[in-house]
């Protein structure tokens, strides 16, 4: 599934922008007051060659649009946009022209912590006010700002609307790239979601107040492993319809998925956008139009259905048909004509009346793709030519190798004729195709094969007509866990040339359609899987449209794909991993703490993970408790009781969840924790007989639990923790705790050797190292007895604690890493992080693993506690993965937890 996900895509189909002269970044002086809050931001405005010089003194006269980065991202990421738009203002030599800003966020990590979100929003909405100011006393000055937000960019772009002394018309345009809108894609702190759901929630509130806001989101499609299609969707809104959100292998002239970066510089969905910035322009105020629906159409033209033709806001109707050509009637339901070096212009007029009792639709494709209109509809009923017609090249759409047009005869009534224009063709070859045909005779219904196929079983068709277009609807192919390989076989009566066919997966329900385009005759693979699950008040079901050769015939044969399922797992639930991990290694803690409660002896992580980890003690509390919040009583109850609600309710209700899918993660969680324990306990090994063969050990000593020292040591980390960083204190005690354990058994080792009690030991110390790490059992069982044995019982017992509580550590400290990065990162700026998601985590965790580093099982296992500290795991792995999978900040908590009733075990 992992490998699916990261490295089975489509291959990169985008062109790189270049930049015909040197790219330069002027930086802009922001006032002191803003440059004092703010020290590490920065806001620049790109250029270059001359028109960065010309620009230098800041006389600006264009179109303002704001470039935001990402996660880590760069403010130089702006050039790709700037230098586009640049080229085709000198198109049109600079009638209009765009001035690209881009703000310089030092590359902050906000994709995993939520901290500086809100820093970030109010430093743009500085920009926003300064770039403003640049345009004063202008002929034509901006009111509004256009922004272009990529990845967590989009969502401060968002945010903007939820700041207090925010004015919502300062922007009238947002156009977000691989944006993450709907969750974050790692929930790693409190900041993070809470950011979220204020921003989400506003949008949903204030819907009303977002109309004069258009909204555009481009989502990388299959190629972005980092941010999955789905999360790029804008929230569904009832009023809102001022927002559209596409996938980029829908997107008209790009039809190519993007992995997380490309998406900036892909050629083809940059010159998309900059098509679009130029057609929103108004003429009268030479800035982008206050009319939030031409803006919408605008963006629907190149982002959802291009005709072909280049945009126009209010297109002529009627248009007079001129010129000497010639005048052909056909009365065929299907025609084909081929153009080549063709110096006369003629027109096809196609009668309807003789159609309109055999057929419903009349489809015609065009594979010369200029923009000039070719198809049209006439009214006259007595003639077989007519002067005026109504141009239907509007309803046509642009494919990768032709232009369609379908048209449902009783849509126009009034129409006697439609009419194909050939414009005379030198040095140009093009075919045209026309065909009338009956609705069901081209459309098939296939059912996809069962989840539980495996792809041993597979559904065909085979489309016998000799027609110019198919569509195959997809039955019951809906939910986001279905994923099915696609196999289209074409077969032709004759080895002549022919265009390629295409071949195009169409989702009603989204803009995620992908298109394939293959030679004929030819056997060509489809992967169709799904970004969003189908809604409920939905019924619409997804299609295959094969846009085909008239003299071939097409078998579509479709099966279940396991390994793309796995992938759809994965990519939707990747971010869960974490929790059924930790979930794993805290069973298995529980089952090491009851044996020592009932043996006296610690056993083996990797033992006591096979018999503790099972699925059947976790997961149908939680299926049951997910089934019964689906009744008003229980949820009332449930909030009575100021519970969250469970993640995987949350995710039931977006359909991205069922009841395998935790089975399958648990199982993977267990794989995990078994091979990290495995992991670590062979590198404590291997450091113990290391420092056993170059150190001497001192003589056993027995420590109290807490000296001065040690206490002096705590408060230290404690002040580390409170000043400057949580998570900077939480990762010196960690390596302090590698140290100690491995300290603490290499001493007892060595003072059982040195002892003289076993031939065996004294002969070989290395290899009874190794005997005595393994197990007690190693040890002759005429020394079981000797105080010197059960000192080196004591040290095995306790090093294999340390080991599974030093595994759960382990991922504490990696769920707290962004944090410390982001903390080094901006240290010359400030030394103490705020905020801190980690800093009374880390102040408790620090207190605990001084403690726990010089503990042994000996104090543990005569505790009065130790039975409450044995069953607390279960309960508490129950309550991390009903509370967990979509805040991992909370994973944390319940481990603190557990660890903290050890901690009490050894006074109690």
């Amino acid at each position: 599934g992992v490998r699916d996900v990261m490295f089975l895509y489509e291959e990169n189909r985008c062109s790189m922008t270049y930049m015909y002269e040197y790219p330069e970044y002027l930086k802009i002086k922001l006032p002191k007051k803003t440059a004092r809050r703010y020290p590490a931001y920065e806001l620049y405005l790109y250029g270059e060659g001359n028109y960065a010089e010309e620009n230098k003194h800041l006389l600006l006269t264009g179109i303002p649009v704001l470039f935001l980065p990402g996660n880590a991202g760069s403010y130089k990421q702006v050039r790709s946009l700037g230098s586009i738009a640049l080229r085709k203002a000198e198109d049109v030599d600079f009638k209009y022209h765009f001035n690209f800003f881009s703000v310089n966020f030092n590359e902050e990590l906000v994709a995993l912590y939520g901290g500086s979100l809100q820093r970030q929003t109010k430093f743009v909405h500085e920009c926003i006010k300064v770039i403003l100011k640049l345009y004063k006393d202008r002929e034509f000055a901006p009111s509004s700002v256009a922004i272009v937000g990529h990845s967590m960019g989009g969502l401060v772009a968002r945010a903007l609307l939820t700041l207090k002394n925010f004015k919502p018309e300062l922007i009238n345009l947002l156009i977000t790239q691989a944006t993450p809108h709907i969750a974050p894609v790692m929930p790693l702190d409190k900041y993070l979601t809470d950011f979220y759901t204020a921003v989400n929630n506003h949008w949903i509130l204030k819907a009303q107040d977002l109309r004069n806001l258009t909204t555009l989101s481009v989502a990388g499609g299959f190629r972005d492993y980092q941010v999955r299609s789905g999360l790029a969707f804008l929230p569904r809104l009832s009023q809102h319809d001022s927002a559209l959100s596409v996938v980029s292998s829908a997107v008209p002239r790009a039809w190519a998925s993007t992995d997380h970066l490309s998406i900036v510089w892909c050629k083809e969905l940059i010159l998309a956008t900059i098509r679009a910035f130029f057609d929103l322009i108004d003429e009268n105020t030479r800035q982008i139009t206050e009319d939030p629906k031409k803006r919408m159409s605008v963006l629907n033209h190149h982002f959802v259905r291009h005709p072909a033709k280049m945009f126009e806001e209010n297109p002529e109707t009627f248009t007079h048909l001129t010129g000497a050509f010639m005048w052909i009637t056909v009365k065929d339901s299907k025609w084909t004509y081929s153009v080549y070096n063709d110096s006369d212009g003629k027109y096809f007029a196609f009668p309807l009346a003789s159609h309109r009792k055999s057929y419903s639709h009349v489809y015609c494709e065009n594979s010369m793709l200029d923009t000039s209109s070719w198809i049209y509809g006439c009214m006259n009923t007595n003639s077989s030519m007519c002067l005026e017609a109504a141009d239907l090249s509007w309803r046509a759409e642009l494919l990768p190798t032709t232009k369609v047009v379908m048209l449902k005869l009783l849509d126009y009534p009034s129409l006697s004729h439609i009419v194909i224009q050939v414009p005379p063709a030198v040095g140009n070859k093009y075919t045209l195709g026309c065909e009338f045909f009956k609705e069901d005779s081209r459309t098939v219904q296939l059912p996809v094969t069962h989840l539980f196929s495996f792809g041993f079983s597979s559904s065909k068709i085979l489309l016998n007509s000799t027609g110019l277009l198919y569509n195959v609807q997809l039955q019951h192919f809906n939910q986001i866990y279905q994923a099915f390989k696609i196999y289209i076989d074409s077969h032709c009566q004759s080895l002549k040339e022919r265009k390629p066919s295409v071949y195009r997966l169409h989702i009603p329900w989204s803009y995620e359609d992908s298109i394939t385009v293959a030679k004929v005759p030819s056997l060509a693979e489809i992967s169709a899987k799904l970004h969003i699950a189908q809604p409920h008040n939905d019924s619409s079901l997804p299609e295959l449209k094969i846009y085909s050769s008239p003299d071939c015939q097409y078998e579509v044969i479709l099966k279940t794909s396991l390994l793309q399922v796995l992938g759809q797992i994965v990519r939707f639930h990747a971010g869960a991993f974490p929790v059924y991990i930790v979930s794993n290694i805290l069973l298995a803690y529980g089952g090491q703490l009851s044996t020592l409660r009932s043996t006296g002896q610690c056993s083996d992580f990797s033992l006591q993970l096979v018999r503790t980890a099972k699925p059947y003690k976790v997961e149908p509390l939680i299926s049951i408790v997910v089934f019964l919040q689906g009744f008003n009583w229980f949820r009332e109850i449930w909030e009575s009781l100021s519970l969250p609600e469970v993640d995987a309710a949350v995710l039931s209700s977006q359909d991205a969840w069922f009841p395998l899918v935790s089975l399958i993660l648990f199982l993977f969680g267990t794989g995990i924790a078994y091979w990290s324990g495995v992991f670590f306990s062979t590198s404590l090994r291997l450091f113990s007989s290391l420092w056993l063969t170059v150190i001497r050990p001192t003589g056993l000593q027995k420590d109290k639990l807490i000296t001065p020292s040690r206490l002096c040591g705590m408060i230290s980390l404690a002040l580390v923790s409170w000043t400057t960083c949580g998570a900077f204190a939480v990762l010196i005690i960690y390596l302090q705790y590698l140290f100690k354990p491995v300290q603490g058994f290499v001493t007892s080792v060595f003072h059982f050797q040195d002892s003289g009690h076993s031939k065996e030991t004294s002969q070989n110390s290395s290899t009874d190292t190794v005997k005595a790490q393994s197990s007690v059992d190693s040890i002759p069982e005429a020394t079981q007895s000797s105080p010197n044995s059960e000192t080196l019982t004591e040290a095995v017992n306790s090093l294999k604690m340390h080991i599974t509580i030093l595994n759960l550590f382990t991922w504490i400290v990696l769920l707290n890493l962004p944090s410390l990065i982001y903390w080094l990162k901006n240290l010359r700026y400030n030394v103490r992080l705020d905020p801190d998601p980690c800093r009374a985590t880390a102040v408790i965790l620090v207190c605990i693993l001084e403690i726990l580093m010089n503990s042994s099982t000996s104090e543990v296992k005569s505790s009065k506690l130790l039975k409450i500290a044995a069953k607390v795991p279960l309960p508490l792995s129950v309550a991390m993965l009903a509370f967990g999978l979509m805040h991992l900040y909370r994973v944390p908590h319940f481990v603190t937890f557990s660890l903290l009733l050890h901690v009490l075990c050894c006074f109690v």
